[in-house]
């Protein structure tokens, strides 16, 4: 009997880990995704995260006002200097197909009595951005869905050209419904999955040495193998990082994907926004196979 009371008495163990496990990549990139169930973080969310106040809209979490008085510091970047900002929650929608059959549809969603079209010419070539606000389908002046921004892939020779159109999360599924209905995309298209790149045993060993030069040792678990890495949350969350929501039209050939979160939107103001870019971002030479 005092063998079963000792047994009943001790304590159980603690499942908490201690503060060094917590704060190992892995364990922490696990714990982001568990808190990523109902609203998606930005990638520089920790950045925002401890400087902002924020708050959850339109499936995001998205800094608000700071937590600190620097409204004249903005105000100082955007007059004299640079100011970024993190856009990445607008949505953006891929089309991909014949350029005069994208064009034929797209005109049936705007109006050249509002402006700038998608027909363009300093926007077809690819070189600017546009903006106009779209309608549904011959609806126009009524029914006006919201206005986006679109930019064109400059032509590379073949009819396919491919087109990415920004909108707000607020606007996305009402634009989407009507894209597809007007291009006829009812279809899913298989996404393709890249196979895993084999490598030979003495491959293989080079790279774990080159790869451990000058790095500390990864600790082991406890059944002795190294931790597996976790996959980042992209997209929705709810899908595999290589696949992407794509529909097909058997008729036209256009193809629709969505590519929220896949592809990164940020924002210069100021007057120095272009020097910035030009000692930022290097242009990469050419190699001709």
């Amino acid at each position: 009997k005092q063998a079963e009371k000792a047994v009943h008495q001790k304590k159980e163990q603690s499942k908490t880990k201690c503060r060094k496990a917590r704060r190992r990549h892995v364990n922490l990139v696990v714990e982001f995704n568990r808190r990523q169930g109902k609203n998606i973080w930005l990638e520089t969310h920790i950045w925002h995260a401890k400087r902002f106040h924020m708050v959850k809209k339109w499936g995001y979490c998205l800094g608000d006002s700071p937590t600190q008085k620097c409204y004249r510091a903005c105000y100082r970047a955007m007059t004299n200097h640079c100011l970024l900002q993190d856009l990445s929650y607008y949505c953006c929608l891929e089309l991909t197909g014949k350029e005069n059959e994208l064009l034929k549809q797209l005109a049936r969603i705007c109006s050249t009595d509002t402006g700038l079209t998608f027909e363009e010419l300093c926007c077809l070539s690819g070189r600017f951005e546009g903006s106009l606000n779209l309608y549904r389908a011959d609806r126009y002046p009524e029914d006006m869905l919201g206005p986006v921004t679109f930019i064109w892939k400059p032509r590379d020779g073949s009819e396919n050209r491919q087109l990415w159109i920004w909108m707000h999360p607020a606007l996305k599924q009402d634009i989407l419904r009507e894209l597809k209905a007007i291009f006829q995309c009812s279809e899913p298209e298989e996404a393709y999955i890249p196979e895993p790149v084999t490598t030979s045993v003495q491959e293989e060993k080079q790279m774990d040495v080159v790869l451990s030069l000058g790095k500390k040792r990864k600790k082991e678990d406890k059944e002795g193998e190294r931790a597996v890495p976790v996959k980042k949350i992209i997209g929705d969350g709810t899908r595999d990082p290589f696949q992407s929501y794509a529909w097909i039209s058997q008729t036209t050939g256009i193809v629709i994907s969505d590519k929220t979160m896949e592809i990164l939107r940020y924002r210069l103001i100021g007057p120095l926004s272009h020097s910035v870019l030009t000692e930022t971002l290097k242009a990469a030479s050419l190699q001709t196979v």
